[in-house]
């Protein structure tokens, strides 16, 4: 009986721990699966920051070229003002 009992308590034992480890593995996989998720939605969320930097960086760019050119004709002008104004003044002087 004594013996009986025993090997009673240890397949209840045996059992539990299963339960237990069965659980432990549950629990590992379900934070793993969150994890993956949380990981993947931070990716996203990166590749898309990333993207509106880049998009914003193009955008300056564009920006800073057009301003580039509007300079230069702005300069060309003022050089063609410049000759004619020191055309008109030899000009005078000539008088």
């Amino acid at each position: 009986v004594n013996e009986e009992e025993l090997k009673k308590r240890i397949a209840e034992e045996l059992a539990l721990e299963r339960a237990r480890r069965d659980s432990e593995a549950q629990k590992r996989r379900f934070f793993g699966k969150l994890l993956e998720r949380e990981r993947i939605a931070s990716n996203e969320h990166l590749t898309r920051a990333i993207l509106r930097e880049r998009a914003a960086t193009e955008e300056e760019r564009q920006k800073a070229q057009r301003f580039a050119k509007q300079l230069e004709e702005k300069d060309r002008e003022l050089k063609k003002h410049d000759a004619y104004y020191k055309e008109q003044l030899a000009r005078l002087e000539e008088r």
